[in-house]
């Protein structure tokens, strides 16, 4: 099973911009479909963005318009870029299927 390590957190102001990368151990061309998830303190993990590769996306309402999901086969790569970033999209983000301890993200002035 591949297994995908997040990389690409960090601290930003409000306002600001991030990509996040999922890199794969392996292949990533057989997963069907793949999400990006967030742990925020206090809340629910939450689905905030998804894809299928006949390109269904699906974006949680507090992100749509500002973030995109994307897949690059070559690299074995998932990314999702983030913009306009809100202190609320403070959490620790990870991918799926086969995520790892993910990336923090924090967004604070």
């Amino acid at each position: 099973q591949v297994q995908l390590v997040e990389s690409g957190g960090g601290l930003v102001q409000p306002g600001g911009s991030l990509r996040l990368s999922c890199v794969g151990s392996g292949s990533i061309a057989s997963i069907g479909a793949f999400g990006w998830y967030r742990d925020a303190p206090g809340k629910a993990r939450e689905l905030i963005a998804s894809m299928t590769r006949s390109d269904m996306t699906y974006y949680h309402d507090s992100v749509k318009g500002r973030f995109t999901i994307s897949i690059d086969d070559d690299t074995n790569t998932l990314f999702l870029q983030m913009n306009s970033l809100k202190p609320e999209d403070t959490a620790v983000y990870m991918c799926g299927p086969g995520g790892g301890q993910g990336t923090q993200v924090t967004v604070s002035s």
